[in-house]
């Protein structure tokens, strides 16, 4: 069609897309996707086709498209009052409400609510807290922020600092030097094959206090994690693990950011994942299922204990020097007022939670025999298929053969999406937390037949 050549052709003249090969797809070596519309767990493209998304986006549309309720919540708001600042006590019934709404899902540990628009600039805010918190209580050199390889924090700076994927640092001058990592809870790809999972969540907390002690414990300001890694590989932590790391932490006085960005507002079957794993965090960074992807809204969820020295900068030092212009913007707030709303009226903390399982079985079933599934694991609607080459031993795939990439493409062009993760050959799933038994086995039936495709 004309319309749809002459937006490809736009496309490809204007749009600077992310995590992108810019050069192949200028030149039309990879597609223009347009999509339009989408319902439930469905989306559709400009030419109407219809797909299955269980990705939710990127793990974002936690209530799944179309939701009216949500739409309707926006347009109100916009016809209302479309924009005031957040700035010097000034708020919306909607900031308001939401503020109140989270806090009252959040640990019981939680004070606060600073928002910002995307999970990035959440933890680029949490960056600067933890800095001011230290500054304040006289402790300046206490500044480095420990997180993990495999973890995804963002790409701006800092937080492409923090994330500990090659493909965020490479040609970037990144991590900075305030940035650390060590060992990513990953317990297939773990050095000693002999370990338990419990073992094996000790030895990573004894690197991690080996970190601390090399760097000096009183360099070492922060450590963040995701409670389930996600695009690392959606890795869910071996038995133990948030239990011996949350130990090391309190030994040497160091701040805990819980990255929920994904696993926030229901996706592990609990409202939040420090709740699932009895994480008691300083810092909680939320954004995707906060309004579903409705509207950009993010949030750093302050703790009573962080809350009480920031109060005490302020007092010694003036206003606190850290704004957005579109902080806590009311059509976001509204967006997720309305969405947590459906969250709780659809029962979607518990869907993902059963429904999850049930993909989990489901996947087992269908994969945990083959020659060349590594692993299925998961937890809540966050499940993922490692493939490799050999099982025993245990041998990957050269990544030029990028089979997960085939798998993922053979799964779209059967009208099911699903994402092939970063360093690895993974097949990762998490649809909206809507999804049903029935969709679920339609997800899994055509993994089973693009796996066969691929791998026979």
């Amino acid at each position: 069609m004309l319309t749809n050549d002459q937006l490809a052709k736009w496309d490809r003249e204007n749009f600077f897309h992310p995590s992108t090969h810019l050069a192949q797809h200028a030149r039309g070596e990879t597609p223009t996707r347009v999509i339009k519309g989408g319902e439930g767990v469905y989306i559709y493209d400009r030419d109407d086709r219809k797909m299955l998304d269980a990705f939710a986006g990127l793990y974002c549309v936690n209530v799944g498209y179309g939701r009216t309720e949500i739409a309707e919540a926006i347009s109100k708001q916009a016809h209302e009052l479309a924009y005031y600042h957040s700035y010097v006590g000034h708020g919306t019934e909607a900031s308001i409400t939401l503020s109140k709404m989270i806090l009252d899902r959040a640990p019981d540990n939680m004070s606060k609510v600073y928002y910002g628009q995307s999970g990035s600039d959440a933890n680029e805010t949490n960056i600067k807290l933890i800095w001011y918190y230290n500054n304040i209580l006289g402790r300046p050199k206490k500044k480095k922020i420990i997180s993990r390889w495999r973890g995804y924090h963002g790409s701006g700076l800092m937080t492409g600092s923090l994330t500990g994927l090659e493909l965020f640092h490479n040609k970037f001058d990144l991590p900075l030097t305030q940035v650390i990592h060590t060992e990513a809870p990953y317990y297939l790809r773990r050095a000693d094959a002999g370990m338990s999972e419990e073992e094996f969540s000790a030895d990573c907390a004894a690197k991690l206090e080996e970190m601390i002690l090399t760097e000096g414990p009183d360099t070492v300001a922060a450590f963040i994690g995701e409670p389930v890694l996600g695009t690392g590989g959606i890795v869910p932590p071996p038995a133990g693990y948030w239990p011996a790391i949350q130990a090391v932490l309190k030994k040497y006085d160091i701040l805990l950011v819980a990255d929920e960005v994904v696993t926030g507002f229901g996706r592990l079957g609990s409202m939040f994942g420090s709740d699932h794993y009895g994480i008691e965090a300083d810092l909680i960074t939320i954004a995707k299922g906060l309004t579903s992807a409705y509207a950009p809204l993010s949030g750093s969820i302050v703790s009573k204990k962080m809350w009480k020295v920031l109060e005490q900068g302020t007092d010694e030092n003036g206003p606190i020097g850290h704004g957005w212009t579109y902080s806590a913007h009311p059509i976001g707030a509204a967006a997720g007022v309305a969405n947590l709303k459906l969250i709780d009226e659809m029962g979607l903390v518990e869907n993902s939670g059963t429904t999850g399982a049930y993909l989990l079985e489901q996947l087992t079933a269908a994969f945990a025999d083959h020659p060349n599934v590594a692993e299925v694991r998961g937890e809540g609607l966050m499940c993922a298929v490692e493939f490799a080459e050999t099982k025993s031993p245990l041998g990957f795939f050269d990544p030029a053969k990028k089979v997960g990439y085939a798998i993922s493409g053979a799964m779209a062009s059967r009208d099911v999406i699903a994402r092939a993760m970063p360093q690895g050959d993974i097949i990762g799933f998490a649809p909206p937390l809507c999804i049903t038994p029935d969709e679920v086995d339609h997800v899994v039936s055509i993994a089973k037949e693009a796996v066969a495709e691929v791998l026979g």
